[in-house]
């Protein structure tokens, strides 16, 4: 009887064991890989408010900024593969949920861009693409940051170079699709400071002005090239344009107070003035995007260059994307027609979500792996009968 109470005692630990297995796999698959589609299910595309003009289909974007990629310097080895994986999971969601034509990343995709080797930048770019990997119908673009070339006196050209080469991102780059314009911009070049590299950037601004002018139908303009579809551009750059705090970002994912109300230093913070007034001055942007800060924010912005003319746009400053810099990091996405811009903010899972969800997974996974072990069940009564009448 004693032999046959053992056996059955190692049965029930046996499946209890195999219960916990299977169910630490469970709860590890839930965590890792199933709650980035429940939290970012529910952000979808915006949608326009009026129908295009000319009938065409919406340019479908995605938009995310600072994913500061670890190198050999900062960090633990494994803070850095956890965030990689972090990013990974939520990029590759995002890219099987919503499958955007298109996709922005606004400057700082290497932490240690400005200080590591060629061979290690070798590297971090393998790993990039690696981790952010899009389908063959979707292109991506990059626009350059401080932390993946260095602050304007710091560059040197064998930084840019290689940054400009490997991301195909110069310093000014105008990309049109189906009648909306992106004008991507190099925020470290606009120092306008008559170094090579700023005087490349502004003169292909200025070719880009002159193009944008001609095609709105103005006869003042030199450039013989036309656009098919004239509309105002949407500037995409690693830097906010010039404020003098965030203390006027209101959004739930601004920076905390006080760090809201501190000062910015301008071409390190954001835009100089004078460069934030050029650019609107050049291109008459009707929407703007960037990043930097590592925090959200919406600003309305009213430029009047001259009595009679007024230029109004929408500035968003893009939440990083990564879980070492913030607990809820964002991306956007963006719904575009020559005559509209809408933009959805949307959230990836909290690192706190994650780590309570699996306490508490792991507690009720603990508590029915006790209660199947010492509960009795039919089936044990029969055996203990069977086995009594056996023997006796």
């Amino acid at each position: 009887m004693v032999l046959i109470l053992r056996t059955w005692r190692r049965k029930i630990l046996f499946t209890a064991i195999l219960q916990f297995i299977i169910g630490l796999f469970l709860i590890y698959f839930y965590c890792e890989y199933v709650i980035y589609y429940v939290i970012q299910i529910q952000c979808g595309w915006p949608a326009l408010t009026k129908q295009p003009i000319d009938g065409l289909k919406p340019v479908q974007a995605m938009v995310l900024a600072d994913t500061h990629l670890l190198g050999s310097r900062n960090g633990h080895w494994f803070d850095k593969w956890r965030r990689e994986w972090q990013m990974h999971r939520a990029f590759q969601t995002a890219m099987t949920l919503h499958q955007p034509e298109i996709v922005f990343v606004l400057g700082d995709l290497f932490d240690e861009g400005k200080w590591c080797s060629q061979k290690e930048f070798d590297e971090y770019v393998k790993t990039f693409f690696n981790l952010f990997k899009v389908p063959d119908e979707t292109s991506m673009y990059f626009v350059v940051g401080n932390h993946d070339i260095g602050f304007h006196y710091s560059i040197t050209p064998q930084l840019q170079s290689r940054f400009e080469k490997q991301l195909a991102a110069p310093p000014v780059k105008l990309i049109s699709i189906r009648g909306n314009h992106f004008v991507l911009i190099n925020s470290m070049a606009m120092e306008r400071d008559g170094c090579a590299l700023c005087s490349r950037a502004v003169d292909e601004i200025d070719k880009i002005a002159d193009i944008l002018k001609c095609s709105s139908g103005s006869l003042l303009c030199k450039s013989h090239t036309r656009l098919e579809r004239y509309s105002r551009p949407i500037v995409m750059q690693h830097y906010p344009l010039y404020r003098e705090s965030d203390s006027s970002c209101t959004e739930p994912d601004a920076a905390p107070l006080p760090e809201r109300n501190n000062l910015f230093v301008e071409r390190w913070h954001c835009l100089s003035k004078e460069s934030t007034e050029y650019l609107v001055e050049s291109l008459h942007p009707r929407a703007a995007f960037g990043g930097h800060t590592h925090h959200s924010c919406m600003l309305r912005h009213s430029f009047v260059p001259t009595e009679n003319h007024k230029i109004e746009f929408i500035e968003y400053t893009v939440p990083s994307f990564s879980w070492r810099n913030r607990p809820d990091p964002k991306y956007y996405l963006l719904t575009l027609s020559p005559e509209e811009v809408k933009v959805s903010k949307c959230a990836m899972p909290r690192e706190w979500n994650m780590q309570v969800t699996a306490v508490v997974m792991l507690l009720v996974l603990l508590l029915y792996c006790k209660y199947q072990i010492s509960r009795p069940t039919p089936s044990n009564y029969k055996l203990l009968v069977t086995e009594n009448q056996f023997f006796f």
